[in-house]
Parts: C-alpha cells; sequence; structure tokens
C-alpha cells in the first residue's frame, strides 16, 4: 500500500496515546492504521511513511495541510514543540487522559483502571509556562509567509518538522515560553544578522551563530541566556556588545549572560561541548517550588512548569502520607535528581528519614547544595547507580516505609525493579512521564504482590501529547 519514504496526505480519524494521531485507510482485509505523531483528528496533514508493516505503519508529520473543526485561531506561531497550541486545552486533556487509561490497562494487564482512577491534574499555567527554551540558527531558513526554503539566510527560531537544516524564524510568541522574550527575538535576530557573521549552515557543519539557549525564574521574573557559537570569526565578534544590546531591552530581567564557543559537530548546545564565559551578571537563578529555593544553571536539570510541578509534588507526597511511615523507618527517593521531593517531604514531617540516590553526580552535588540552601538536614543523598546502590546497602532491607521512584522515560531497568522490590517497602510511590513503561513495570509490581490503588494524572505540557502520571502500590 505505501513504501519506506512515500509522502502520502492523510485524513486524522483518531488519537492515540502519545500523540499519535490515527489515519484508516480502507482496504478489502480491513482498514490499514497510519499513525502519525503530533496530529489531531479532524485534521488533513502530509506525512511520510517511515516504517511499514503488515497491519500499520508510522509516518512523520510534515505540514498540517487542513486544521481541524476544533482548533481555534490564537496569536501564536506554531512551532514543532507546540503542536496542539490551536486546540482547546479542555479538549487535549480529555483525550490525554482517556488515552493514556486505554493504554495503561492494555500494557499493565489490570482491569478496570477506571475504577482506580484518582484525578486529572491541569496545569496551572496553560501559556507561556515553560522556564527553558532553546533556539537554533540555520543559514537555511523555510519561510512560513512564501513556504520555500531559502538558502544563504539567517533564521532563529525553531527546527522545521520533518527536517534537521532549516529553521522556522520565531516572529511571533509561541505561547509556552516567556512572551516578552520571543516578542524580542525578531530584533536579536537582525542585530545578530548584522555582525556580517553567518549563520550555521547544518549540512556543511560550517558557520559562526548556532543556539541561543533561555532559562527562565518565575520567582524572580529574570532570565538567563547562553549564545553558542563556533569560534570561527570569533575575533570579529563582539559579545560585551551584544550583552549591552540585551541589557539595553530586558534590563534587570537579565539575570546572565554567557557565551559558549563549540567547535564540535554534533548539532548540540550543551555546555560540555565547548568552553564558555560568564560575559555578564550571573551564572545561575534561583526558583521556588513549595517554598523552597533552588538554584538552577544552564546545565542543571530541573522541572520544566515548575507551577505544575508543585501540584505534581504535592500530589506525590498527599500519597506518601496516606500511610502511616513507622519511627525508624525510612522513606527512599530513587532517581532522586536534583533532590526537590525529598527536600519538599521533609518540610512535610521533618523527623522522617529521606535516602535520595541517583546516578548523575552533578544532580547530587545540587541536590546537597540546595539542601544547605533550605536548611534541611535529615536528607542523605547518593551519587550512585540505583541497582548497584541498593545491593551495596542491605541494611535498609526491611526498614524502608515507602520507595518513591521517579525514573527517566525508559523506566525501571528489570534487575532495579527486582532489587527495588526485595526492599520490602509497604508502599511504592511511582511518578513515570511516561505511563506507557510505567504500565509495563506495574504489571511486574502486581504480580511481586503490590496492588495499584490509585493513579492520577498531571498535564506538565500543556499543548503537546506528554502527561505525567503518579501511581500509587501498597504491599498486599
Amino acid at each position: 500500500m505505501f513504501h519506506r519514504g512515500e509522502t502520502v496526505d492523510l485524513e486524522i480519524a483518531d488519537y492515540a496515546f502519545g500523540g499519535r494521531g490515527i489515519a484508516r485507510i480502507p482496504t478489502e482485509e480491513g482498514s490499514y492504521v497510519v499513525f502519525i505523531d503530533n496530529t489531531f483528528p479532524g485534521q488533513l496533514v502530509k506525512a511520510r511513511i517511515e516504517t511499514k508493516r503488515k497491519r500499520h505503519a508510522e509516518a512523520k508529520l510534515l505540514e498540517v495541510l487542513r486544521r481541524s473543526e476544533d482548533e481555534v485561531a490564537l496569536p501564536f506561531q506554531e512551532i514543532s514543540g507546540g503542536p496542539y497550541i490551536y486546540v482547546p486545552v479542555e479538549l487535549q486533556e480529555a483525550f490525554k487522559k482517556q488515552s493514556t487509561l486505554d493504554v495503561f490497562g492494555r500494557i499493565s494487564n489490570i482491569r478496570a483502571i477506571d475504577e482506580r482512577f484518582d484525578e486529572f491534574i491541569s496545569s496551572p499555567k496553560h501559556f507561556f509556562y515553560r522556564n527553558k527554551m532553546e533556539y537554533s540558527f540555520s543559514s537555511i531558513e523555510h519561510d512560513l509567509e512564501i513556504g520555500e526554503e531559502l538558502d544563504d539566510a539567517f533564521a532563529l527560531g525553531f527546527k522545521r518538522r520533518g527536517t534537521w537544516w532549516k529553521v522556522e524564524s520565531l516572529n511571533k510568541p509561541s505561547g509556552l515560553f516567556d512572551e516578552e522574550w520571543e516578542t524580542l527575538l525578531w530584533e536579536i535576530r537582525e542585530f545578530l544578522k548584522k555582525t556580517g557573521l553567518p549563520a550555521w549552515h547544518p549540512p556543511k557543519k560550517e558557520g559562526f551563530f548556532r543556539h541561543i539557549v533561555v532559562r527562565k525564574s518565575f520567582n524572580q521574573d529574570q532570565l538567563l541566556l547562553n549564545l553558542v557559537t563556533s569560534s570561527t570569526g570569533l575575533d570579529k565578534f563582539d559579545a560585551r556588545l551584544f550583552c549591552e544590546f540585551l541589557r539595553s531591552k530586558l534590563g534587570d530581567r537579565l539575570a546572565g549572560f554567557q557565551h559558549t564557543i563549540n567547535d564540535n559537530v554534533a548539532d548540540r548546545a550543551k555546555i560540555e561541548n565547548g568552553r564558555w564565559e560568564l560575559v555578564y551578571g550571573k551564572s545561575v537563578v534561583i526558583e521556588k517550588l513549595l517554598g523552597l529555593s533552588f538554584e538552577i544553571s544552564m546545565e542543571s536539570f530541573f522541572q520544566t512548569n515548575p507551577k505544575s510541578a508543585e501540584k505534581l509534588y504535592s500530589k506525590a507526597l498527599d500519597y506518601v502520607f496516606e500511610e502511616d511511615i513507622p519511627e525508624g523507618k525510612v522513606v527512599m527517593d530513587l532517581f532522586c535528581g536534583t533532590g526537590t521531593i525529598g527536600q519538599i517531604l521533609s518540610t512535610r514531617k521533618a523527623d522522617v528519614e529521606i535516602v535520595g540516590v541517583d546516578i548523575v553526580e552533578e544532580a547530587i552535588e545540587d541536590a546537597k547544595r540546595n539542601a544547605k540552601r533550605n536548611g534541611i538536614e535529615g536528607i542523605k543523598f547518593y551519587a550512585a547507580d540505583v541497582g548497584k546502590f541498593l545491593k551495596e546497602h542491605p541494611e535498609y532491607i526491611g526498614n524502608i516505609s515507602t520507595i518513591i521512584l521517579d525514573p527517566p522515560r525508559a523506566g525501571i531497568a528489570p534487575k532495579t525493579l527486582i532489587k527495588t522490590i526485595e526492599l520490602g517497602a509497604k508502599n511504592i510511590v511511582y511518578i513515570s512521564c511516561n505511563p506507557s513503561t510505567q504500565a509495563r513495570d506495574a504489571e511486574t509490581l502486581e504480580k511481586a504482590g503490590y496492588k495499584l490503588e490509585k493513579i492520577s494524572l498531571v498535564d506538565q505540557f500543556p499543548h503537546t501529547g506528554h502527561i505525567e502520571s503518579i501511581a500509587k502500590f501498597k504491599k498486599q
């Protein structure tokens, strides 16, 4: 029916977990299904077939040819990172809820999942909620007005859907990040263009301007900027002059400006790929979550939607404290990152011993520093692989009341999950940014005697297909 690489026009008929639109093609043997990420029922889209199977195919969205009747006009520029910006939020949430519960029940083999559903927690902010955004430069631009590719251009914005080499310049706010900053972005683009130095050319892997990364503190209402360039033409670039231009536009909102020089051909903005200089201000901003302060550098991991994260953590800790924590028993926070949830837990019950474990040493250092900043002493943080840590610390077996799990998108490695089960905690509160892998782990936990009592969903990322879930398990 289709072949790999073929470009086709498809009408989206349904919505599946993770923001996967479904197109159905009638055949003599029944419907042939095509999954297209980031599409919505009612849209007509142009897509490229990526994989083909006997009964279904998967395709990459290239362009929305016709909007769904449910979509509404908004004064924002649609970007690939916010494909549902024109879909009313209440409709987004309804599709997210049902598709997530459907896939969770199917993968986990847990029946009547609806009966265990607790609540859907909406993001407090539906627009301008992100605290980090990365913009790309390219000398190959997809001009949105004429719908064509332009060479020898100076584009600053986001990659065009389905491409890695061309950028759509952001000419008005995306609706996801700071409105003032994104309103100014076209002026910043023009200022840098006038330097005469070229934007990065991805296929040739040459040029000067590569990325701008911005972090925001909602608490301070300040921005931390990182301009990433190559070293080619560095002697012709005046970083301090650019900084003065930024200060003239942002004033006291500019917390700090750093310049990273990255000659690595990989198209990434991470600081470890190059050397950096603090041109102005500070290299960190301070954000607050539930009254606690957290220091955030350009490379720190931190929740992208802080206001929604407060809702997420509050719900998770509600599940923790639904059960008594006996004196002398430990709450263990596995995959703890910068230790945010453990510190918040400590403020709610200071006499509980908390142990945080994460493999990323920098995250643990951030956790220790932030705990000291917040005057919290009752937490032990360990930089270690979770699986190895549990093997090396058998003293915790039988002494853990509750385990909090917050693993990466891939879920928990099977051996690590077995080690976690062997600790014998009475309760497990599992936070997940990918409910499908959580559902896989839920099946293992149920077989080990942990019953899923409750599950809640949290919309951390409005206008995307992403959803987070919090599940409470109790040992029977």
